[in-house]
């Protein structure tokens, strides 16, 4: 029997159109797999480029740390309502590009969870390919206190 996962909206308080994580696949304490496939009509793709479409580097960032943060909530690593802003990007690399159409596979790892911050390391591949990768740090916090 297959695992059942909550949705990325009831895991996450990013909406549309800054939500960017369409299922999870797999989740643990130690990892997180998701996916997310990128349509034509995502709002960056009419500047980034208007002839050549093109996922910006950052967007591929924030979809890492959202698939690690739905990770967290739902294994209850952290609770419900946790809300946890980026605090630092480190190692960001950019391999391949990502398109139109594309479905990406995010596998996010946990490499240091707390009650107020979390480390993380992942990758994002198309079709096999890395596309992304990169190691960061959230700062968690409960949504009615301000960072």
């Amino acid at each position: 029997m297959q695992e059942q996962f909550e949705t990325p909206e009831a895991l996450l308080p990013h909406r549309d159109p800054f939500l960017f994580l369409d299922e999870l696949i797999e989740a643990d304490e130690k990892h997180t797999v998701a996916k997310r496939v990128f349509t034509e009509d995502h709002f960056f793709f009419k500047g980034h480029f208007p002839s050549y479409p093109v996922v910006p580097g950052v967007i591929l960032v924030e979809t890492l740390a959202q698939c690690g943060g739905a990770g967290l909530i739902q294994t209850g690593i952290l609770p419900h309502g946790a809300f946890f802003v980026l605090a630092s990007i480190e190692k960001a690399k950019f391999r391949n590009q990502v398109r139109p159409g594309d479905c990406a596979i995010i596998d996010v790892h946990n490499v240091r969870v707390s009650k107020i911050m979390v480390r993380q390391k992942g990758t994002i591949t198309i079709n096999g390919n890395v596309a992304a990768e990169a190691s960061w740090m959230c700062i968690v916090n409960s949504q009615q206190e301000r960072i």
